[in-house]
């Protein structure tokens, strides 16, 4: 019995405002707002570029990062990409910023990492080959 795929994963995240995480997503990273809502008072929102959606909601409390819980967890989303650094190239045309540059890492990945409004840290890249 062959088991069936999975798609894809979404990583959500708890934010101080969601209209402005969705603009740093579609402004700065290439993002589409696949949904926000309500229309009145938007407490709630997704993007979506490729296979990869991130969620985001503003419940009043404020965001934690995985860094900030535990200084060790550097990531709060892994981002698997074919070619970082074309990817790194686009960002940098965009103004973004880097926490860490686009290289090799000691874990064998090469890729890069930035940080976005509310301190959640993605890192974009694949396995070295």
């Amino acid at each position: 019995m062959s088991k069936p795929d999975i798609s894809g994963i979404a990583p959500f995240f708890i934010v101080k405002n969601v209209p402005a995480a969705l603009a740093f997503y579609r402004d700065r990273l290439g993002f589409d707002i696949t949904f926000q809502g309500p229309p009145d008072d938007v407490f709630f929102g997704i993007v979506q570029r490729g296979a990869a959606m991130i969620m985001f909601k503003d419940v009043g409390v404020a965001p934690l990062p995985n860094p900030e819980r535990e200084p060790g967890a550097r990531w709060d989303a892994y981002l698997n990409v074919p070619d970082p650094d074309t990817l790194a190239a686009e960002f940098s045309s965009r103004g973004v910023e880097f926490s860490e540059p686009l290289k090799d890492t000691d874990d064998g990945l090469r890729g890069f990492e930035l940080e976005d409004a509310d301190g959640y840290v993605l890192f974009f890249g694949r396995p070295r080959s």
